[in-house]
């Protein structure tokens, strides 16, 4: 048996008024998805247990089969595991963002713009971090560019009482209530002010308005987190599998797990990701013998951060066309029982720009059991009405992989 779970992060909404009450997966053309859906299994699960802050850290590591309460420990050290920075006992890494703030306040009355800088490039986002890493003020703090606006922070023998906002969290918001607080609160803040000194008149920030884009004016610290302690994915399912993302946060899970890491060219996170180049990723793995591959895409969630509705629709249409086509058709090839899993990790509804914790809608296909589910499409609706209902996020992962009481679905 083959076991593919396909993670549309982000996909998950509310109902819209100009989408007369729909959500995006109940607007978008997806009929791959919906054939699965009308012969497969729906329900919702709740993949953020009570007291976590609905991240796609806590989401995907239960997903994944990992109780957060048990094994989460922050969000950067995910990251630094994918980036291949090893954590020594006492340091703490950061998630650094390069964001736009609003130009002309005080730092501590400044607007936060965009959590992305516009999608700035990776090659950009090199040359800014260079000049940032002058004016880290000790040695115990190393910066290590990453994806895109996504970077590391690693603080040597920092204090672990911190209290850090997500910067998307608070779009269009004054962030002077979201400033960093906790014993080394001011030491945060003072590098994310001089790092405006040193970027908004930088020749990248210049090019980049030059030609209409926002600039990444600020770097933004939070995430913060110790090295975690979890068991190897073989070692509780007796599987051996890959993950396939651009995302450093779900490489990073997939390291600490123990799985393989695929790297995708043309990967970038966003509308614009080669998404058949990780379908056809995930089908390479399975045909040279892995069991499972965990494939995350994280163009919704970024389109309903950047409240683009239409783009968020197009994005799931492009899963459905670019993914689930060509993986389908390639399992049925294979000549192999396959069982998929199909979800978003989290919320993003439009509206809020932001995660929420509300359950969220799964699909599970078994090419050996078909059956009619009565469902005509999969959306949160069509999910609810089934009744079906897994509060525990992390057991989501025994009952797909047939390992819950029974044996059965």
């Amino acid at each position: 048996m083959k076991y593919v779970v396909v993670l549309g992060d982000g996909m998950a909404d509310y109902p819209i008024a100009e989408l007369e009450g729909r959500t995006p997966l109940q607007v978008a053309e997806k009929p791959r998805i919906d054939e699965l859906a009308r012969l497969g299994q729906l329900g919702l699960v709740k993949t953020v247990p009570e007291g976590f802050a609905p991240g796609s850290d806590t989401a995907n590591l239960a997903i994944m089969g990992y109780d957060p309460r048990l094994y989460y420990t922050g969000r950067s050290p995910l990251e630094a595991a994918s980036m291949g920075v090893e954590l020594q006992k006492g340091d703490l890494a950061f998630r650094c963002n390069l964001v736009t703030l609003s130009a002309d306040e005080p730092y501590e009355n400044k607007i936060m713009l965009d959590h992305s800088a516009d999608e700035i490039s990776s090659a950009e986002a090199q040359e800014l971090l260079a000049a940032v890493k002058n004016i880290l003020p000790s040695r115990d703090l190393r910066l290590y560019p990453g994806v895109g606006y996504r970077h590391l922070l690693v603080w040597r023998g920092a204090p672990t009482s911190w209290e850090l906002t997500p910067p998307h969290d608070i779009l269009d918001q004054c962030i002077s209530n979201f400033l960093p607080r906790g014993p080394q609160g001011p030491a945060a803040l003072a590098l994310m002010k001089k790092s405006v000194t040193i970027l908004q008149d930088h020749p990248v920030n210049k090019a980049r308005i030059s030609r209409g884009l926002r600039p990444a004016n600020s770097i933004w610290l939070w995430g913060e987190g110790a090295k975690p302690q979890m068991p190897a994915f073989s070692e509780k399912y007796c599987l051996h599998g890959a993950v396939i993302s651009a995302v450093d946060l779900i490489k990073g899970l997939g390291v600490c797990a123990g799985l393989e890491v695929l790297e995708v060219a043309g990967a970038t996170g966003n509308l614009n990701t080669n998404f058949r180049g990780k379908a056809e990723a995930a089908l390479s793995a399975l045909e040279r013998g892995l069991d499972f591959v965990y494939l995350h895409l994280e163009a919704p969630d970024e389109c309903g951060h950047r409240q683009e509705r239409d783009n968020k629709i197009k994005s799931i249409e492009l899963i459905d066309q670019q993914v689930m086509e060509p993986l389908i058709n390639g399992l049925n090839a294979l000549g192999q029982p396959y069982r998929l899993l199909f979800l978003p990790d989290h919320a993003t509804p439009l509206e809020l720009r932001t995660h929420t914790a509300d359950p969220v809608p799964f699909l599970l296909f078994d090419s050996t059991n078909p059956f009619n589910s009565g469902q005509l499409s999969y959306h949160e609706e069509s999910a609810k009405e089934t009744g079906l209902f897994i509060e525990e996020g992390y057991s989501l992962m025994d009952y797909f992989l047939n390992k819950t009481a029974g044996g059965k679905l």
